[in-house]
């Protein structure tokens, strides 16, 4: 009995002395429970602490909207500050879907009550179809409300306002467009203060002068991409209302100069995507800037009415400071038409009268007997010509090779004709000659230092390429053949391959009434403008006194003597001026007409392009294009210094 209980207190020592030892599973098992609860913990921390910030973006992100208003485009002024293109009231009505939510809610319990009444549960469309067909119900009846006022009878396009409600819901929703002002007063008056419907003017771009220096001016399209880059929110999900961007001419030119600040507003929005509150953040949008041309909107007028229905160009420079008075390019087309976009209708009728192309800008013909000047700078320049010496007989044919090249001056022949001759009556045969003694190669390059066959650079898009000064090494690179003297009297006389813009020319008048070798042409204007000095051209006192005396020979007894014939275009200052007309293979004549006055101290030079029938210069620069001229310069000349006394016909012309 005394050993069993002793085996008995053995045992039970034994076994409280391992429940006293530390099993090391037991302290495994704990470390890995302390270090599970460490993480979590951790893990809670880094959430709450660090990644707090995360979350708010994307909370705000969420139940945040950002809407982007564009602000209307600045104005553009003529140089007298008369406004050519600016932004008219557009009158809309508006819908503020997201006012609507209870509303809609209520008309999808109406329509699901008809249904079951009508054909039972089954009968019931989807709830998808059920909202579809609450929202046109409801903007009908809105809509009827706008139609009772106006006496309309409008009704809601579907498909629109579905994608509307699916890509827009937080912009005003358009029931109508394009309000007469009396429309937009009665409803002003008819609606409700309260109601969601919104009486709304929006700008568009509005062109006073209509079709007036259209090409120059340009057209603006819709715009569904307004930007806000210093907008808070380029995170959120943004709405933007319809802007405009620049398509052609200067409005595309100096778009981001015209462009408003846009406006923008951040809303909080339930899960379904309407508001909650009002605007969190909100900027208003603000007006473009302004643009100043450097067009005479009064004598562009005039130019356009000369042209009338022919197709042509006609631009008007400052001699000094090359600023232009007048860019006129016919056919043209109502800047109006394309605000807020072009009905295809207009376009197609665009497109059937080429009323697309600026001509005066991208016009592309030979220059005709204009460019006798360049030759006549040449012959000088190269030391190889003299005024007072006659360099060939004109007897109507001089022969070139096996080819008789005739002089189309339409009059009998010239006989020894001196420089200043040859260029009032446009003499063909003096110029072949001079042509033949310079050579092409020397014609090019005289060409080039005038500027000839490179672009203006004016501030306007997509000016000409088809430019070309044609020599020797043209001809072989292009047409892989030698050159012929035939070529070089074609050169000589403005034909052949020779091409220029009307712009171009236009230059060329500026610099030769300058004395200077080019003219860089600007559209915009600046009252402070320093004159332009881009190089003599090089010519003595003698030489450049015989040059004009044979260009105001043009205009008193010459191939344009047109200008000083009719006293509706007769100014009291000399007018030095060429006429030209270009034979265009396959096409009609180009008539040109380029002129600068006061001869002695020009103000204004001027080219003249029109597209005729009638060849000859008398025939068809003279009477073609130079009235165009006339007019432009006795206008200009009227208003700068008061209407003009109409001078006698030069006593050269009265015995005619």
């Amino acid at each position: 009995m005394a050993t069993s209980d002793t085996n008995l207190a053995d045992r039970s020592g034994n076994l409280v002395e391992s429940f006293k030892s530390y099993d090391p599973r037991i302290i495994l098992f704990y470390g890995i429970i302390g270090l599970l609860l460490l993480i979590l913990a951790g893990g809670l921390a880094y959430q709450q602490l660090v990644k707090v910030d995360e979350y708010a973006d994307r909370e705000r992100q969420q139940n945040q909207r950002r809407v982007l208003f564009p602000g209307p485009r600045g104005n553009i002024f003529d140089r007298n500050g008369k406004l050519l293109v600016g932004n008219a009231h557009r009158f809309s009505v508006l819908l503020h879907l997201d006012e609507l939510r209870s509303e809609l809610r209520r008309e999808e319990t109406r329509i699901y009550k008809n249904f079951v009444a009508a054909g039972g549960k089954k009968e019931v469309p989807s709830s998808t179809q059920l909202g579809q067909i609450a929202r046109v119900s409801l903007v009908q009846r809105y809509l009827d409300q706008v139609n009772s006022i106006l006496g309309r009878d409008e009704k809601v396009n579907v498909k629109e306002l579905r994608r509307h409600f699916q890509n827009h819901l937080l912009l005003p929703y358009t029931l109508l467009d394009k309000l007469e002002p009396t429309e937009y007063a009665r409803l002003i008056e008819g609606l409700p203060v309260n109601s969601p419907l919104e009486v709304f003017a929006t700008h568009v771009r509005t062109y006073p002068y209509g079709s007036a220096a259209a090409h120059t001016l340009g057209f603006v399209r819709p715009d569904n991409d307004v930007s806000a880059e210093d907008f808070e929110g380029e995170d959120l999900t943004t709405f933007k209302a319809d802007g405009t961007i620049g398509k052609a001419g200067l409005e595309y030119q100096f778009n981001e100069h015209l462009q408003g600040k846009a406006g923008g507003r951040i809303y909080r929005v339930d899960p379904l995507g309407y508001k909650t509150s009002k605007p969190l953040e909100e900027r208003k949008p603000t007006q473009g800037k302004h643009l100043t041309t450097s067009i005479d909107i009064d004598l562009q007028k005039i130019a356009e009415e000369t042209i009338g229905d022919r197709q042509g160009a006609a631009i008007a420079l400052d001699v000094n400071t090359g600023e232009v008075l007048v860019m006129a390019s016919k056919p043209d087309y109502d800047l109006n038409q394309f605000s807020p976009r072009a009905t295809t209708a207009v376009v197609e009728q665009m497109n059937e009268q080429g009323a697309w192309t600026n001509i005066a800008l991208n016009g592309s013909w030979p220059p005709g007997s204009t460019f006798k000047i360049l030759t006549s700078i040449a012959g000088f320049h190269r030391g190889i010509l003299t005024a007072d010496q006659p360099i060939e007989n004109c007897n109507h044919y001089l022969r070139v090779g096996n080819a008789l090249k005739p002089c189309y001056n339409g009059k009998e022949a010239h006989g020894d004709v001196l420089l200043p001759e040859a260029i009032a009556s446009s003499c063909d045969i003096y110029y072949y000659r001079l042509g033949l003694m310079l050579t092409p190669d020397v014609l090019a390059a005289e060409a080039r230092r005038m500027h000839f066959g490179v672009r203006t650079g004016i501030e306007l898009p997509n000016e000409t390429g088809l430019i070309n000064v044609p020599d020797t090494a043209w001809m072989r690179r292009v047409h892989n053949s030698p050159w012929y003297d035939g070529e070089t009297t074609n050169v000589a006389i403005g034909q052949g391959a020779l091409q220029v813009s009307p712009l171009q020319m236009a230059c060329f008048a500026a610099s030769v009434a300058r004395n200077e070798i080019f003219t860089k042409p600007t559209l915009l204007h600046d009252p402070n403008r320093p004159p332009q000095r881009n190089g003599a051209i090089g010519l003595t006192t003698e030489q450049r006194a015989a040059l004009l005396e044979g260009m105001i020979g043009c205009t008193t007894h010459g191939t344009g003597k047109t200008l000083t014939q009719v006293a509706a275009y007769r100014i009291p200052y000399a007018i030095a001026a060429k006429t030209g007309t270009a034979q265009v293979t396959g096409r009609k004549n180009v008539a040109w007409f380029i002129c600068f006055a006061p001869a002695e101290k020009p103000e204004i030079a001027i080219a003249v392009a029109i597209m005729g029938e009638n060849a000859g210069e008398e025939y068809g620069g003279g009477r073609e294009a130079a009235p165009v001229a006339g007019y432009i310069m006795k206008s200009y000349f009227d208003k700068k210094y008061g209407p003009q006394p109409i001078p006698p016909r030069p006593a050269s012309l009265k015995t005619e």
